[in-house]
């Protein structure tokens, strides 16, 4: 299944105070800049929200089906970018280019930074097949578990010579399987490596696999292939499996596992194309309305709609269609624990699409409002100071120019370091005569210059890459324009999430 988006719900504070951020004190009245407190210690970075981090849906491709099948966990967890007290610059405090100074070395020419390594999050690296990271979560072994019990109690009635050792021909099964269902994944990573889309990494878990793919199609025919590339494989797989069944005598070990990833994969490819998000059907029925409305969002919105309603279905279908006997089993049998089981699984199957339906929605709604976020309009104004100027003097001059942010230049007005903010809380007013602003500064990196024309996922991707507390901005032509402060970024983003579509 295609879920893109990157898996978020950014909680604002309320409605009030996104919509009517308090004001800032002003360096008219404050002799200091206006820091914005951090969240944690005064040196701990804070890192910008990102659309496909774990505070927004990710671009995930989860597969799932009913029983041992594919498909993901319950919701997707979503970290919320913290919002802090202070309220970013408002208009009076936009950024503007520092005074007048010899034009510094502008931005560092060649590819952007490189993304830090992704660090491993509760799975087991299994491989890196295409160069994408392959992880099995500890929720996989709980799954192969159950499998293992429910196809060794069905082998138990077809083979029943085999004794104990059917748990071992079922966990083998259970092993095909999930094979299965990393081919089906891999299918949408070559699919999106094709498109140079880039792909985070997989991962299988309790209800199948998870391609997280961090940016979404950029036309609605990639769409559509991205999404149908899976069950397509599914499909496949499921025709190779019947073929292989030919020669082989029925009513062996051979001939009954053949027999089961036939239909457990032919399963995965009906049940992921049915016409609801976060399937990849529901992603094949988005990039349709996107093709036919011209709107990504109008394609989201129907798909997703479509996916609650399959959710609802599939709550008071299944188990209906299990008392009727028309799944297989006659009515009769059709009553107690297994009853009490087929009504679970429809809840965890209903659950698991409403809330895809929904992170959808959401993941949508977030790229929307990602174009608001640009580098220019978050900047504080910066005034620059020289390494040995006294930290009380450089607040004057920052008061004195109604600036919020200060710039370490060395003689020839190159940019050295920033001034930490949290740092400048921690000097008690009587020592700041006394004290270097070189003292409480951090050094400049290549990542942490960021251009003033950055915005949305570019602007984002950058500030990943490099985290830090604070960012140098600069002109097209080498010349400071201000400081980036993360935590303007992280308010911004819970503003523009609480305004409505």
């Amino acid at each position: 299944m295609v879920e893109s988006g990157g898996s978020g719900r950014p909680r604002p504070d309320n409605e009030q105070s996104a919509e009517h951020p308090s004001t800032p004190a002003s360096p008219a009245t404050d002799p200091r800049p206006s820091p914005a407190p951090a969240d944690g210690p005064p040196d701990t970075p804070q890192h910008p929200p990102t659309p496909d981090d774990d505070r927004a849906p990710r671009a995930e491709h989860p597969d799932r089906t009913p029983g041992a099948t594919t498909g993901d966990d319950a919701a997707p967890t979503a970290q919320t970018p913290h919002a802090h007290p202070a309220q970013p610059a408002d208009a009076a405090d936009r950024a503007e280019p520092a005074a007048p100074r010899p034009t510094p070395p502008g931005l560092p020419k060649g590819p952007p930074p490189a993304r830090p390594p992704e660090q491993p999050r509760g799975g087991l690296l299994m491989g890196r097949p295409f160069g994408v990271p392959v992880y099995v979560a500890p929720s996989w072994f709980l799954v192969a578990a159950l499998i293992t019990w429910v196809f060794g109690g069905q082998l138990d009635r077809v083979l029943p010579e085999l004794g104990a050792a059917r748990y071992l021909v079922s966990l083998f099964f259970a092993v095909a399987f999930y094979a299965s269902v990393l081919i089906h994944e891999l299918a949408h990573t070559v699919a999106a490596l094709r498109f140079e889309l880039p792909v985070r990494r997989i991962q299988l878990q309790f209800f199948g696999g998870v391609s997280e793919i961090e940016k979404e199609a950029e036309t609605p025919g990639r769409e559509f292939w991205l999404a149908f590339v899976g069950p397509l494989l599914s499909l496949a797989l499921s025709g190779l499996f019947y073929l292989a069944m030919q020669p082989v005598e029925r009513g062996t070990v051979p001939g009954v596992l053949l027999a089961g990833l036939m239909i457990s994969n032919l399963i995965v490819a009906i049940f992921n194309l049915l016409p609801g998000l976060p399937l990849d059907g529901g992603r094949m029925l988005r990039a349709v309305v996107w093709k036919i409305t011209g709107k990504p969002m109008s394609g989201t919105i129907a798909a997703a709609w479509v996916g609650r309603a399959l959710a609802v279905s599939v709550l008071i279908g299944l188990p209906l269609l299990t008392q009727s006997g028309a799944l297989g089993s006659s009515a009769e049998d059709s009553v107690g624990m297994d009853t009490v089981t087929d009504a679970l699984l429809a809840a965890i199957l209903a659950a698991i699409i409403w809330t895809g339906a929904g992170n959808s929605l959401r993941m949508a709604r977030l790229r929307e409002h990602l174009p608001e976020l640009r580098a220019r309009t978050l900047t504080r104004r910066a005034v620059p100071v020289e390494t040995h100027t006294p930290l009380s003097e450089a607040l004057r001059r920052a008061n004195d120019a109604g600036a919020r942010a200060l710039v370490v230049v060395d003689a020839h007005g190159e940019p050295l370091s920033l001034v930490r903010e949290a740092a400048i809380v921690g000097v008690p007013e009587h020592r700041r005569p006394w004290v270097a602003v070189s003292g409480l500064a951090q050094d400049l990196t290549d990542g942490m210059r960021v251009s003033a024309e950055l915005a949305g996922e570019d602007l984002l991707d950058v500030l990943r890459a490099t985290p830090a507390t604070e960012y140098l901005v600069v002109e097209e032509t080498g010349e400071i324009f201000g400081v980036l402060s993360a935590a303007d970024v992280e308010r911004a983003f819970v503003k523009a999430m609480a305004r409505p579509n």
